[in-house]
């Protein structure tokens, strides 16, 4: 199976990943064009949904209620704290396009009624993860902190040439607290635009043994095995990275043929 998929940007919502079309159970994925002054509504039927915004500035309503303007970034490059909108299951989400913007929708099925809530700059937390060759920047833009329950979404900055979520790591098991099941995307902007990145995905088994080259405006899909990236020296790698499943945060484990990584990265730290 592919877990490569290529969006071609075009005015309107397409989606890009759908349950029970695509290799996830529980995760959905697509993107929002819009023009400036353009409306669009959405359902979100009953899924939880997180309007991430790439760039522009969109308004947000849901039931009649305004939540106001979001989006302050002319690109993902901009600035690593990106704004978003929440909203829960069964709700209309009315956007109407204040400059024209891209948005990245994010969706999971979820069995409980949450509130919408508009997620601002203020609220997105960044940490530096990992060290050179392997650091990159890292948001938390919806996680346990904010209405949400099953989706946890963030955006990474690679620095060109390193890689990034290494030692290779999955999360496709239930051994909680060390691990939890939890499908994952990886949505690809690069600077410049022509620059790439790889993106790996196996298993121990040796049933999934894939290496991408990841372009501008590609994604992959992670139902289960290992992962990790790396970005072409002399270009940014931005990804967007979305999880859902049965617990929210990072309830990862290492693969254990790398796990001595993580050693050398604490002693660096320390030094």
């Amino acid at each position: 199976m592919n877990f490569k998929k290529t969006y071609t940007p075009k005015n309107g919502y397409t989606p890009l990943c759908t349950i029970g079309e695509c290799s996830l159970k529980d995760l959905e994925f697509g993107i929002i064009e819009l023009e400036e002054g353009q409306k669009l509504s959405f359902d979100t039927k009953d899924r939880e949904t997180a309007f991430v915004m790439l760039w522009g500035t969109a308004s947000f309503a849901v039931g009649g209620v305004d939540y106001g303007r979001l989006g302050v970034r002319t690109n993902v490059f901009a600035s690593p704290k990106a704004e978003c909108f929440y909203a829960g299951r069964g709700s209309v989400v009315e956007i109407e396009s204040l400059f024209r913007c891209k948005i990245a929708v994010c969706a999971t099925p979820i069995d409980v009624d949450t509130q919408p809530q508009a997620i601002h700059q203020a609220d997105v937390r960044v940490t530096r993860l990992g060290v050179k060759p392997w650091e990159r920047d890292t948001s938390f833009i919806v996680d346990g902190s904010t209405n949400a329950k099953k989706l946890t979404i963030g955006e990474a900055y690679v620095t060109p040439g390193n890689w990034a979520g290494f030692p290779p790591h999955k999360h496709d098991q239930d051994n909680m607290p060390v691990e939890c099941v939890a499908e994952e995307i990886y949505y690809f902007l690069f600077d410049p635009q022509q620059g790439f990145g790889v993106q790996c995905l196996y298993t121990a088994d040796g049933s999934i043994d894939e290496a991408y080259r990841v372009k501008n405006d590609e994604l992959v899909e992670f139902p289960y095995g290992y992962h990790t990236t790396v970005g072409a020296p002399g270009y940014n790698t931005y990804f967007l990275w979305l999880m859902a499943g049965s617990h929210q945060g990072f309830c990862r484990v290492n693969d254990p043929e790398h796990a001595w990584i993580s050693a050398v990265e604490n002693m660096v730290k320390k030094m």
